[in-house]
């Protein structure tokens, strides 16, 4: 009955997105403000009925509800009660169900918001997002419907994939959705903004709490994914540039262009067009990276459906969704705008040129994820593209970025000139350089002076940060505050920076090792020396396997004891790798065990990761910035100004 009450309530959902969709255009057209105000009830209602049809589905997880062709292909009896609640997400219909929630959720929260705003924009938007809501429900229930039974039962179930029965899946895909699917948010305020009275810096200002809280979710969810994927698969990659990867990449690189268009649109009214092109396109590529993860054209560990006919209709949905927009771009395009009365050494430049540069680099991603797959379709043959690619054309424009980012923080608005900059700039640049010079003469190795080069950079950024926070802590007073954005901007600059650290030194000074052992060795690797102690079965509640113990000694000193495994789960009989790490500021001792080779020995891996927690700590910093800006009061605020006539 309960399965039966949450597929209703799915059904009841759908239907008010329907409402949502027409109801309040139609009183925003013709002004009547009791239409317009159906709005909020049913964006509410929506949530509520969407949360229940979720709630019935974990209920049916938590209890081993096999009936469920869903719940028996993706869980088991012996599974973990926290992995059988996560499972609710493991795969395709779920994780979609968990997508609609998520809108939803977006949803209810905007009508809690901004109380400045008039009914008649809020209703176009409330609107906008019922459309997109509408799709993904007719999308589930039509194709992926997570409550369709199977008739008899089985008495157990396939089981969740190994790869999945992980803290990361409790935490990574809600976090990562909050952000793709965050970003329908700043979309809908574009279109509903081209819609009605135009592009201004109050809908700028409306628009960027959005913005900023939808790329700090994408920010930590991108990151929370590194790590897993970095503990789990055992090989100690962190990135690996996969297609999925890319999809969530490339509208983090484009919706961080699309922060700092805002600020530019907000203070001095500009780069409206640009600003409202990079809203649609953020969330453009949110769903192209929907597309991609359920099309079934891509081989991937994160996609979750290999039906095509469900990749079509997300495609047809997604011409309509960004066409749609597009085509109202064209017909209500803002007035273009102009930099005649700005130096080149202004703000706005170094915005603009910012935004820029993140468009390429979104580009060039963009490319290389989708080149093999239209020389695919055209019957071209198979091709990959891979690190050396994307790595060869997206890490060089990180350089200007990172430049960028010291004097685009200290140059004032409309005018400025290089002068003063390049007078400002002197000692944080030879401080950087100093601490470049420092870091050089302690590397080793042909990739010294890359690394110096890049930490050069990074120190740029922290350097002129730190001094420009200085500068206004020290002018702040009770009247005139350091304002929550610009210490949120401060933080996540750090954090970048800190992150750009981290991927360097441990890109160019990872060290890694194969061997073969048998319990009682020991091998030299780096500076250290790893014995291989013994060797004992284990048994979990649903695999067993085997873990090995380690000493990882350095000048006969006892540093580590680290116990890799290798499980083998009962119900499909696949086996999993799980890591040993001693995790550590400056470095990551890290040994996998491979495959037995005979009746003693083992294929071990040895790695060394210097720094590698410094790309989710700096990814953490980044994240935390974007919300102490979102958290400023004056997003929030009463505008007392504006004509009475625009509250209607």
């Amino acid at each position: 009955m309960i399965i039966e009450l949450g597929h209703f309530s799915i059904v009841l959902a759908l239907i008010c997105s329907v409402m949502l969709s027409i109801i309040p255009i139609i009183g925003a057209q013709t002004n009547n403000a009791h239409l317009m105000a159906i709005a909020k009830s049913a964006a509410r209602a929506q949530f509520l009925l969407v949360f229940l049809g979720f709630l019935a589905l974990t209920w049916a997880f938590v209890t081993n509800d096999f009936s469920l062709t869903y719940v028996a292909s993706n869980s088991n009896s012996s599974l973990p009660l926290g992995f059988r609640i996560s499972a609710v997400w493991g795969a395709h219909e779920g994780s979609l169900l968990l997508w609609v929630l998520i809108l939803s959720i977006w949803m209810a929260a905007f009508t809690c918001s901004n109380n400045d705003m008039p009914l008649k924009f809020k209703a176009r938007v409330l609107a906008i997002l019922g459309i997109i809501s509408f799709g993904f429900l007719i999308f589930m229930l039509f194709t992926s419907n997570p409550f369709l039974r199977s008739l008899p039962s089985p008495a157990n179930g396939l089981d969740l994939n190994p790869l999945l029965q992980d803290l990361g899946l409790i935490i990574h895909p809600p976090l990562l959705y909050a952000g793709y699917v965050g970003f329908s948010v700043p979309f809908a305020l574009a279109v509903a903004a081209l819609l009605g009275d135009g592009v201004n810096p109050e809908w700028a200002r409306w628009a960027r709490p959005w913005v900023l809280v939808a790329w700090s979710f994408l920010t930590i969810g991108i990151s929370l994914g590194s790590w897993w994927a970095y503990y789990e698969l055992g090989w100690g990659g962190w990135w690996f540039w996969d297609p999925v990867e890319n999809a969530s990449f490339m509208p983090w690189l484009l919706g961080t262009a699309l922060v700092h268009s805002l600020a530019a649109s907000e203070k001095r009214n500009i780069f409206k067009s640009w600003t409202i092109l990079l809203a649609i396109a953020t969330f453009g590529l949110s769903l192209i990276g929907t597309f991609l993860v359920r099309s079934g054209i891509l081989t991937s560990v994160h996609a979750f459906a290999t039906d095509p006919t469900r990749g079509v209709f997300i495609l047809a949905f997604l011409t309509i969704v960004i066409g749609g927009a597009l085509a109202v771009f064209a017909a209500n395009k803002p007035q273009s705008d102009s930099l005649a009365d700005n130096s080149l050494a202004a703000r706005e430049t170094f915005l603009l040129t910012n935004s820029i540069v993140l468009s390429v680099a979104t580009a060039t991603v963009l490319l290389g994820t989708l080149y093999p797959l239209l020389i695919d379709a055209l019957g071209l043959g198979k091709m990959s593209v891979g690190a050396p690619y994307f790595n060869s054309v997206f890490i060089p424009l990180m350089v200007p970025l990172l430049m960028l980012i010291g004097f685009g923080q200290t140059a004032h608005w409309r005018r400025d000139s290089f002068r003063r900059l390049f007078s400002i700039a002197k000692y944080p640049a030879a401080c950087a350089t100093t601490l470049a010079v420092g870091a050089w003469a302690m590397l080793e190795g042909t990739g010294a002076i890359q690394a110096a080069l890049a930490l050069l950079m990074a120190f740029w950024v922290i350097v002129t940060t730190l001094k420009n926070l200085y500068l206004q802590l020290s002018n702040a007073t009770k009247i005139s505050p350091v304002r929550r954005a610009f210490l949120g901007q401060s933080v996540a600059h750090i954090g970048f920076a800190v992150t750009v650290i981290g991927v360097t030194l441990v890109s160019i000074y990872s060290v890694e090792k194969h061997v073969r052992m048998s319990p009682g060795e020991s091998i030299e690797f780096s500076s250290y020396q790893a014995t291989f102690n013994s060797i004992k079965k284990i048994t979990g509640p649903n695999y067993s396997g085997v873990e090995a113990t380690f000493n990882v000694t350095q000048d006969e000193k006892i540093i580590a004891v680290l116990f890799p495994q290798k499980r083998n789960y009962n119900a499909g009989s696949q086996t999993m790798t799980e890591a040993g790490i001693s995790a550590g500021i400056t470095k990551d001792i890290y040994i996998a065990l491979g495959e037995k080779i005979d009746t003693e020995d083992w294929g071990v891996r040895l790695n060394i990761k210097p720094f590698v927690r410094w790309i989710w700590f700096g990814a953490f910093l980044m994240a935390a910035g974007g919300m102490i800006a979102a958290s400023d009061l004056r997003f929030q605020r009463l505008n007392k100004n504006r004509h009475p006539s625009t509250q209607t």
